[in-house]
């Protein structure tokens, strides 16, 4: 199933993560955010893994 939206939610603690993980989706700031214009089905498995590593599963991921 593909990726439709991704988004991050409150628990973030900002550790940096998904970001190492998939610069080209997410990145950091005081907390971590989706990029507006990633391309989400480029970076799918990536995007999945960052979600499965997020120590405080702060990554939401809605499949289509």
């Amino acid at each position: 199933m593909a990726i439709a939206k991704v988004w991050i939610n409150e628990d973030c603690t900002g550790c940096g993560l998904c970001e190492t993980t998939c610069p080209d989706v997410f990145k950091l700031n005081d907390q971590a955010s989706v990029k507006p214009d990633a391309d989400l089905a480029a970076n799918e498995e990536l995007i999945k893994q960052a979600a499965e590593e997020c120590p405080v599963e702060a990554i939401q991921v809605e499949e289509e």
